[in-house]
């Protein structure tokens, strides 16, 4: 006795709640064969049953959707003509000067930060010579080891290569 699945007309819903209701419902009718893939698909559904949505997808769906809207309301505003918005009964809105003045405003205060950021970072940065640079705390000596004859050599452990070794082999 198999049940046909439910048209797609059968899925119109007046709410989020209830496509995801239906759609558990669905799932439960047609049960995933693997053993793996079933264990998974019901640890997340107890993880979504226990917490909902995830609140970061939700803000980054209302953040674009937002962002989209403003973006078109913007754009129309900036380059329809004053007697078109009259005509269409908009009579309150900020000068045209606006349009222009905001992207740049924004593009200028982008720049300053990035140039402000480069230029702290500059601040803070030893001079090249400054001992800070070539050791710290955290600086490892290597090692010696010696082989005796014909004995495999150990890896050597992790440790840092010196300025004089480094300038010796860059610039011989």
């Amino acid at each position: 006795m198999e049940e046909t699945p439910p048209s797609p007309t059968s899925l119109v819903v007046s709410s989020p709640r209830r496509t995801l209701s239906l759609l558990r419902e669905r799932r439960q009718k047609h049960p995933i064969p693997d053993p793996d893939e079933k264990a998974a698909a019901s640890a997340a559904a107890a993880f979504a049953e226990e917490h909902g949505p995830k609140p970061s997808e939700v803000y980054g769906f209302v953040g674009c959707i937002t962002t989209v809207i403003a973006a078109v309301i913007f754009i129309v505003w900036a380059y329809t003509p004053e007697p078109w918005l009259h005509y269409l009964g908009i009579t309150y809105y900020p000068s045209k000067y606006w349009a222009i003045a905001i992207p740049s405003f924004l593009i200028v205060t982008v720049v300053l930060a990035m140039v402000s950021y480069l230029g702290l970072n500059f601040m803070v940065t030893p001079p090249p010579t400054s001992f800070n640079i070539m050791f710290d705390e955290y600086s490892r000596e290597r090692s010696t080891v010696t082989s005796l004859g014909g004995e495999e050599r150990p890896i050597e452990p992790i440790s840092d290569i010196g300025v004089e070794q480094i300038n010796n082999i860059m610039f011989g």
